[in-house]
């Protein structure tokens, strides 16, 4: 069964077999210059998950919008979303101006469905190329598979549409619609998805595969390259000639200012999608990578919030987190059963250990980690400190009766409290629960008020 087909140029030729779910092969046409990378075609995608919208990005959202936009009935959209969602659309075939794909009724019918983009001119991918050439983040964008505002907004400005506007698209279906129909909507819906993942469906849509695409962006930045250093001359010596670096320094407060940073990015960005029809290499597990890469991004976007923060002060970084510590930090920054599971056994703790180690890691990082887990045990000389805070915290009329439970460790006498030490003298609070000890708040210099936190805890 193919639920798509390799060549979808509609024309007289094509004759549809709804029993073999396939076009007839004498309506193919060559492919079009640019070999293979000007027909991509797309498996069909799993039934879309309730509740969720069919694009997370701008630019997929944008496309869903010029579908909205130019439907004359909002019930044919309806009835295409929920098509759309039931996994009705087959492999979805894309190359210039055109995308096409069979369309399943609930009865089993299938409909062959197109909806047309217009190509844009060699003139306009001239000027969007050597717009994207002028700057270095536009290139890194389309290498990282996005396409941020910035970069349509310049292609906008050089008179260059990428993103499809009200009536830019065209429906043609088998059913025999003359606008838009439940079968043409279905598959829009489900190229917002694709466009999630790859904009390069779009820009191949507008005329340009990727390969062909990237190929002439690195043409131009060599020519370009090569024009800016043309006029450069060498000392004797042969080498290029240049600047002192003490005299660029002397000329400083010569030279204009140097602009202001961009702004800080509304999100963290999106990392590449590593879903592809290939199987992964031996040990590789495509979900932990685009995780782990998620969560990098996430945590950069952080670190550069606090920095450009009124008031920012440097703070202890992550880094050198031992294994088990980094495992922790990632279940407490991204709560879920699946990635807890995941990440306690690989680290051969409980859940329920798991989750404590969480709770810890949310009062106090690493330090209240160590704690928890007594590693590293607090030295003689804090236990020291800390008999002589424990007798000086409170009046003798008011002193709880604490037993010690082991070093670094009191427990409240006919409570479900406990204080702790940790080797920088600070204590933390403690109560059990579920026959375990967890913590439950942060860390505070005078014993007294964290025992107050834990035994808060119980009223």
């Amino acid at each position: 069964m193919n639920d798509g087909y390799e060549n979808p140029e509609h024309d007289e030729h094509h004759r549809y077999d709804d029993e073999n779910d396939e076009y007839d092969e004498h309506g193919a046409e060559p492919v079009a210059e640019g070999g293979q990378d000007q027909v991509r075609t797309f498996p069909a995608l799993p039934p879309a998950v309730r509740g969720q919208g069919f694009a997370g990005t701008w630019w997929g959202r944008t496309w869903i919008k010029a579908l909205e936009d130019t439907a004359l009935d909002g019930e044919q959209l309806r009835k295409g979303r929920g098509q759309a969602r039931a996994g009705a659309v087959g492999a979805v075939s894309v190359r210039p101006g055109r995308i096409t794909a069979v369309v399943r009724d609930g009865d089993g019918t299938g409909q062959r469905c197109d909806v047309l983009l217009t190509e844009l001119t060699d003139t306009a991918w001239n000027r969007f190329t050597e717009m994207a050439v002028d700057r270095a983040g536009h290139i890194a964008a389309l290498l990282d598979r996005e396409m941020p505002p910035h970069l349509v907004e310049d292609a906008a400005t050089a008179g260059v549409e990428l993103l499809p506007g009200i009536g830019d698209l065209e429906p043609e279906c088998g059913c025999g619609a003359w606008d838009l129909c439940p079968h043409t909507a279905a598959l829009c819906y489900e190229v917002a998805r694709l466009l999630d993942r790859d904009p390069f469906v779009l820009l191949l849509m507008r005329g340009r595969g990727e390969r062909r695409l990237l190929d002439e962006l690195q043409r131009r930045s060599v020519a370009r390259a090569a024009e800016a250093t043309a006029g450069v001359t060498a000392d004797d010596g042969g080498r290029t000639a240049g600047v002192r670096a003490d005299e660029a320094f002397a000329a400083g407060r010569r030279l204009p200012a140097l602009p202001a940073p961009p702004p800080l990015p509304g999100e963290p960005g999106q990392p590449p999608a590593l879903d592809t029809e290939d199987a992964p290499a031996p040990g590789i597990d495509p979900d932990a990578l685009e995780f782990l890469a998620a969560d990098a991004a996430a945590r950069a976007h952080r670190l550069l919030a606090e920095a450009l923060a009124p008031g920012y002060e440097p703070q202890p970084s992550e880094i050198g987190l031992t294994f088990d510590q980094d495992a922790v930090r990632i279940a407490a920054s991204v709560p879920g059963p699946v990635i807890t599971g995941r990440l306690a056994a690989g680290t051969g703790r409980q859940r329920a250990e798991l989750e404590s180690a969480v709770r810890a890691w949310h009062a106090g990082g690493p330090a209240a980690l160590a704690v928890l887990e007594g590693e590293p045990a607090p030295s003689p000389e804090t236990l020291d400190r800390a008999a002589a805070a424990l007798a000086a915290a409170w009046d003798e009329s008011d002193r709880p009766r604490l037993r010690a439970a082991g070093k670094g460790r009191w427990t409240v006498v006919g409570a479900e409290a406990q204080l702790r030490v940790g080797d920088d003298g600070r204590w933390w609070p403690y109560r059990r629960e579920r026959g375990r000890w967890s913590p439950c708040g942060p860390a505070d210099h005078d014993p007294a008020s964290a025992l107050a936190q834990a035994l808060g805890e119980q009223d």
